[in-house]
């Protein structure tokens, strides 16, 4: 009997750490935003989140942000067709910037639309900067 995979998909802050693989099984990717334009530059977006239209769009309007996206959903994809096929139960994506907040966010919430779209997967999205500054705030 096959296993549903579990795609952990995570945004996070180069300025604390990189994210823990918690399955056990250690790896998976973790792509660096940080060559990406940056939203947060400008103080409209500052108090936005790459989950926020107007991060959306700016961010839909960088080639950049098309292109990385691209050889993301490449990379990614191969591995899920293939872990699909072994039977393996998890695999983790994590995007990092600067923040944690605009690019990060965006790519993760991209991704995680994309393989839910395209695989019978599970999904567990985590924006860990976004949850230490909620915790922080509360």
């Amino acid at each position: 009997m096959k296993n549903k995979l579990t795609v952990t998909i995570n945004s996070f802050s180069y300025k604390r750490s990189l994210p823990e693989d918690k399955s056990g099984h250690g790896g998976g990717y973790i792509f660096d935003c940080r060559a990406i334009h940056n939203p947060g530059r400008y103080q409209e977006y500052k108090s936005l989140t790459g989950k926020d239209s107007e991060v959306i769009q700016f961010l839909n309007n960088e080639p950049e942000m098309a292109r990385f996206l691209q050889h993301v959903y490449a990379l990614v994809s191969q591995s899920v067709k293939k872990y699909i096929e072994r039977d393996f139960n998890h695999l983790m994506v994590s995007f990092g910037c600067t923040g944690g907040q605009h690019r990060s966010v965006y790519c993760a919430e991209q991704l995680a639309k994309k393989l839910i779209k395209d695989f019978d997967v599970r999904i567990n999205l985590n924006h860990i900067e976004q949850e230490i500054q909620k915790k922080l705030s509360s």
